[in-house]
Order: C-alpha cells, then structure tokens, then sequence
C-alpha cells in the first residue's frame, strides 16, 4: 500500500519535483567535548548536536586541524520534535593520545545547495 501512496505521488508530482511543506531551517550547531573520565580510560568521543533543523536531509561531518575526519563517526537519523523541525546527533571517536595533538574540531551540517553551518570546539577552551 506505501508503495502504490509512493507511485501515486511519483506521478502526480513527477520524478524531479520536490514537495516542501515550510521553509528550510539551519539548525542549531553544539559540539560537546569528552568527559575527563573517558579520556582517562583511552578514547575521546566527541558529540555534534544539531537541533531544530528542517527538512530531515542535514548531513553532518567532522573536520579534525581543518581537513576531513578519517576517524570513527557514526550519525542519528533524525528525530522529529516539536515544531516539525529535527534533530540529529553525529559522533567522533579517536584515541585519547590522538586528542591530545588536536587543535581544534568542526563539525559541518549541509543541506543541498545551502552553504554549510558549523561549529567549532578548540581543544585549548576544553579542561582536561
């Protein structure tokens, strides 16, 4: 049945024509440092929250000293909230010895053609 819903749309708005209810919404960037205890035990995972976003399609990225992430990342889909705007979450994860060189970390949202929202978290303004 979704899919015959699916169909039904696909036709009678075509294959390229996007339907958008409201206008785009940047949400909000937080990045969240490591926790002094899990830095103790080896690993620093660091926390992006963007909220209050619509539509539902922001990517997230991580940037480490400027340049793209080759570490763990992993994303949330997005959580519908009041509103009808979402939110969504991404984590980095990388060895705490790792951490302790890095200047500063970004994290990206994007959206289509939108130029891209971000945030940044130095090290330096993290106590450790």
């Amino acid at each position: 049945r979704r899919f015959d819903a699916f169909v039904s749309l696909w036709w009678t708005f075509g294959g390229g024509t996007r339907l958008s209810v409201g206008s785009d919404v940047r949400p909000t960037l937080t990045v969240l440092p490591p926790s002094r205890e899990e830095l103790q035990q080896g690993t620093a995972t660091l926390v992006c929250l963007a909220d209050k976003g619509f539509p539902s399609d922001w990517s997230l990225a991580w940037k480490v000293d400027g340049s793209s992430s080759s570490w763990e990342e992993s994303r949330s889909p997005g959580v519908l909230g009041g509103g009808a705007l979402y939110s969504w979450s991404s984590t980095l994860r990388l060895p705490a010895d790792q951490w302790a060189k890095v200047g500063s970390v970004t994290c990206e949202a994007t959206q289509g053609s939108q130029t891209a929202l971000s945030e940044t978290l130095r090290r330096d303004q993290c106590s450790q």
